[in-house]
């Protein structure tokens, strides 16, 4: 059985469930793109109905950052963008219609119909890109032996389509997205969901995730560990912290 080493410690692991936003892939380069374009439609919209919407509130929607353009530019790993299913994102966005005049009825047609232009977008563009040295650690671990997995506050089918615009997908025994389950993270039901699919207990199971969303959902679980990716500073809950998967490249994994 493949043996995961950090430092003095070593735990018997069987499967790797890693998230996929801001984890596998860059999360600003992706959900920038759609963030841009949901919002330049909902302001479209608005202005269409004779309504403003406050420019400085957008940050505070979704939990985003943007340059002196609008652009969006980062994101706060603590946010709904970065940790909320998608049905909460649509809810937040809703919430803000209505703040902004429109009825609740009329605020959720508008919001599923910039969704579905800034879908289609997407589908076009394809902006999904992995992180510097995602494509390295996960060839690592399928030549140790190690089965794979995705968990993601994503639903499943589009989860599947951003793996296959990176030409990652079939590194991945099993793709959980939030509507297979109940409860979505941090709630433990994906990462069981996972592990029941791929035949290993949760206990000999890494969680590799940005946020501490992804954590408590391990914790939950009773993975063996808890990996995060990103600054030290916004992640509490994790055993491990590095700022990329070249670190995670000299985590040993031995049989």
């Amino acid at each position: 059985m493949p043996e995961l080493t950090l430092g003095s410690l070593s735990t018997p692991i069987e499967a790797i469930l890693f998230d996929k936003d801001g984890t596998l892939l860059d999360f600003t380069a992706m959900w920038g793109f759609w963030t841009d374009r949901v919002m330049e439609n909902f302001r479209e919209e608005l202005a269409a109905r004779g309504l403003q919407f406050n420019a400085a509130e957008i940050p505070h929607i979704w939990g985003t950052f943007h340059d002196e353009q609008g652009r969006m530019n980062g994101y706060d790993v603590r946010g709904p963008l970065a940790m909320g299913t998608m049905e909460e994102v649509y809810a937040v966005l809703t919430w803000h219609g209505y703040r902004a005049g429109l009825s609740w009825a009329e605020a959720k047609i508008i919001v599923r119909e910039c969704l579905l232009q800034a879908e289609y977008a997407m589908n076009k563009e394809r902006p999904a890109q992995p992180l510097p040295g995602v494509l390295a650690f996960l060839e690592q671990c399928r030549n140790k032996g190690l089965k794979m997995g995705v968990v993601t506050a994503d639903e499943t089918e589009n989860a599947l389509s951003h793996l296959k615009w990176m030409g990652i997908e079939s590194f991945f025994s099993v793709v959980v997205g939030t509507d297979q389950v109940g409860r979505g993270k941090p709630f433990p039901d994906m990462l069981l969901l996972a592990c029941e699919r791929l035949g290993v207990p949760t206990a000999r199971v890494v969680v590799i995730g940005d946020t501490d969303g992804d954590m408590e959902m391990a914790r939950a679980a009773g993975a063996a560990w808890k990996i995060a990716v990103g600054d030290p500073a916004h992640i509490k809950l994790s055993d491990l912290t590095v700022r990329s998967f070249h670190e995670l490249l000299e985590v040993e994994v031995t049989r």
